[in-house]
């Protein structure tokens, strides 16, 4: 049944993911794929919806493919899936935070996760990377491709904002890449470059 198996496998994930949505994408990834038949490119789909919705980035996911696995019930199933763990682990934490915090053991084990979590996410940025901009392969005729110039625009963004120093606010970031994403399209459209 459909409805179990997406509680089941995001409570998998809720239970054992350390780091946030973005450490669980590598794992979602796998099972979206080898378990409910999705393609890499929907994939790409529910994290750009998931990342530009309101609400957590963890629950947007796991609700949105809930609904597209079983619907209103699927996306229910999913999302309570993945929020219970995390709700049980902090009550109980709560109540043993006092006797544990200056514990060495358990400091020593949150400075281990830090780096694995930071390793999970990389994992997760290089794979859907490759995806969405080398689908084809890597090769001297994809310097040229619509792709890499997009992936160039991204990383030249990136490379502006940490050369700034200063925070910015994420509307504006959203914004502008909105913009310079849609002014490529019509670019590469204007040069018969297509772009699926």
């Amino acid at each position: 049944m459909i409805y179990l198996e997406l509680f089941l496998t995001f409570l998998k994930l809720g239970a054992f993911t350390f780091g946030g949505g973005a450490a669980m994408m590598p794992f979602i990834q796998e099972e979206a794929v080898s378990k409910w038949g999705f393609t890499p490119d929907e994939i790409i789909n529910f994290i750009a919806i998931s990342e530009s919705t309101p609400g957590p980035f963890a629950v947007n996911i796991a609700t949105y493919v809930g609904a597209e696995k079983g619907g209103i019930l699927g996306s229910v199933c999913a999302t309570l899936g993945l929020v219970l763990p995390s709700f049980i682990i902090i009550l109980i934490i709560a109540r043993c935070y006092e006797k544990f915090k200056t514990n060495k053991i358990v400091a020593g084990a949150m400075t281990g996760l830090r780096p694995a979590s930071v390793g999970l996410i990389a994992a997760a940025t290089v794979s859907i990377g490759m995806e969405v901009f080398f689908s084809k392969g890597f090769s001297f005729n994809s310097i040229f491709s619509f792709e890499f110039i997009s992936a160039f625009v991204i990383f030249a963004g990136m490379l502006t904002l940490c050369l700034l120093r200063k925070k910015t606010s994420p509307i504006l970031v959203i914004g502008i890449s909105a913009v310079t994403g849609i002014a490529l399209g019509y670019i590469a459209q204007g040069f018969g470059i297509s772009l699926v």
